[in-house]
């Protein structure tokens, strides 16, 4: 792992840095996208970089990790039109090769067909990833097995409290969620973390220092080869 300390201004600009890199050198690149509070700093410097002319995505595949059970793209908190508000809709990325896990079909077989049109797609070059303060990736909450790949999963009353900031009040936030599982997280060819506020301190140790395991589900990071973790001052202080 490569752990990256700064500002949260200057983690937004060096975990962008990575992404001017790969769309220069490769701009077919396939990138798996988050949604949250956390990545928002990158999402605005990349489209500040993308409307400089500093790279392109015109030929870019994006997939993101999750969507909520229930919720349309047209709904104002699925993860489709936080995507389109946040970065899609800023930059210039062909929308038609920009895919969110459905909401609404939550079949085993449109989850399987979401991993592979990933392969299909020749896999993804750099995974983001933010983290829960019980250490979920994705909605991947404690206990999923790391062979998991995309499927339906119960949202933690923890996770459904931490969300409702996003909405009127917790009774409208969805019980359910449809994940990449941590075997589709893992199967990435790099990943970045990004970590924000003391908060997340204390899983950001246990994901770095502490035991794999699958109770703390970002901890399997430490057995992929190329993981790029980027910290504000408060998420590392108790590295």
């Amino acid at each position: 792992m490569k752990v990256f300390i700064g500002s949260a201004e200057q983690v937004a600009k060096e975990a962008a840095k990575r992404y001017v890199e790969l769309l220069n050198k490769k701009p077919n690149a396939v990138l798996g996208y988050a949604t949250g509070s956390t990545p928002l700093g990158l999402y605005s410097e990349l489209i500040r970089l993308n409307q400089a002319g500093a790279f392109s995505y015109k030929e870019a595949t994006t997939f993101n990790l999750d969507e909520y059970v229930g919720l349309d793209g047209s709904h104002d908190q699925s993860y489709r039109y936080f995507m389109n508000e946040n970065l899609f809709n800023h930059v210039d990325i062909d929308k038609s090769r920009t895919f969110v896990p459905s909401g609404l079909d939550t079949s085993a077989e449109t989850a399987a067909a979401y991993d592979e049109a990933i392969e299909k797609a020749g896999g993804i070059d750099i995974q983001l990833l933010g983290i829960g303060n019980n250490g979920h990736i994705g909605f991947n909450e404690p206990g999923t097995p790391f062979s998991s790949k995309t499927h339906m999963v119960e949202l933690t009353q923890n996770t459904r409290e931490v969300n409702s900031r996003f909405f009127k009040s917790i009774d409208e936030v969805p019980t359910h969620a449809v994940t990449m599982g941590v075997k589709t997280v893992m199967n990435a060819k790099s990943i970045i973390l990004i970590a924000l506020g003391k908060a997340k301190a204390p899983i950001i140790r246990e994901t770095i220092m502490g035991e794999v395991t699958p109770e703390v589900p970002a901890s399997v990071l430490q057995l992929h080869p190329f993981v790029e973790i980027y910290l504000d001052e408060e998420a590392a202080s108790l590295l």
